[in-house]
């Protein structure tokens, strides 16, 4: 969530939205978990109107049955969204296997289109702190041509005018665009839009257990949880693809649990450089560094 100025303190929120007394804060950095009078614990996260609407949208749009856990939406405003806290714990391969076939559930539950935003969710929406546009594709539009249009493209463009990606990347992944879109590199076949999380990288899953974990499956008490959703209309193997982006516990387990539950397409793992162009681009644009090169060299070997 991109943050924005607050309006009253994290308790005052929390109480407001929730309706009931809270006994103690603590800040975490960009959050604040608090405790109410019932003894239950509560996440506080504060920001732009825009960013607030988008998660609090994402967050309910992604609560599918056999889906991955996902926190509660407590209460939400303009300024603040309060949600249910996750507490800690680690992956087993019992539980990864549960998220791998919980993303293959999510995933599953489709979305009207590409580039649709959830429900009451806004068009300007946010990944992390770029922004992010979601505009429904017309029927019948590929999935790789709005990729290109809609996730890639803004977003070396972005980057350049930031002056966080050399012209000549920007000129390479625009020819690797185009090599894209008339046939030349393998996008793969075409899929059904799927219902994203949008942003998931390790970071925004959380092992823990929640006063819902028990109805999302009865063989386990600590599972995998996705917060801080990007959430919109997509292919599939693009969260897939931003799961192993930075690293994340078990991934394999994750990974053949959800081609058990829904088979991948053939050659799905050559196209994981292809998907993880979108957050590549976004890092080069918010962070400059490495990412545009990283970009870069995934989009030459397609």
């Amino acid at each position: 969530m991109s943050a924005g100025p607050a309006a009253g303190t994290a308790a005052e929120a929390v109480a407001r939205l929730t309706g009931r007394g809270v006994t103690g804060t603590r800040p975490l950095g960009s959050i604040t978990r608090a405790t109410l009078d019932d003894g239950r614990e509560v996440v506080a996260k504060t920001g732009d109107p825009t960013a607030v609407a988008a998660e609090t949208a994402g967050l309910r749009w992604l609560a599918v049955d056999g889906g991955p856990g996902v926190p509660a939406v407590l209460g939400a405003d303009e300024t603040w969204l309060v949600s249910e806290a996750v507490g800690g714990g680690s992956a087993s391969g019992e539980a990864a296997a549960a998220f791998g076939r919980g993303l293959a559930a999510l995933h599953a539950a489709g979305a009207p289109a590409f580039g649709s935003p959830p429900p009451d969710g806004p068009a300007d929406a946010w990944i992390g702190d770029a922004p992010m546009r979601n505009d429904p594709a017309p029927a019948g539009t590929r999935w790789i041509d709005w990729y290109v249009e809609a996730r890639v493209l803004p977003y070396a463009r972005l980057a350049v005018d930031r002056g966080r990606m050399s012209a000549a990347h920007a000129a390479q992944v625009e020819k690797g665009c185009a090599r894209l879109s008339d046939g030349r590199a393998d996008a793969g076949p075409e899929e059904a839009p799927a219902r994203l999380h949008g942003d998931l990288w390790t970071g925004n899953v959380l092992w823990g257990r929640a006063g819902r974990a028990a109805e999302r499956s009865r063989t386990r008490d600590v599972g995998a949880w996705v917060i801080d959703p990007a959430a919109h209309g997509g292919h599939r193997e693009t969260d897939l693809a931003m799961l192993a982006l930075f690293g994340f516990p078990r991934l394999d387990t994750v990974l053949v649990a959800y081609d058990e539950a829904a088979p991948l397409a053939d050659g799905w793992r050559a196209r994981i450089g292809l998907h993880q162009l979108f957050p590549l681009l976004v890092h080069a644009a918010l962070f400059g560094g490495g990412y545009a090169g990283s970009a870069c060299e995934r989009i030459s070997s397609l």
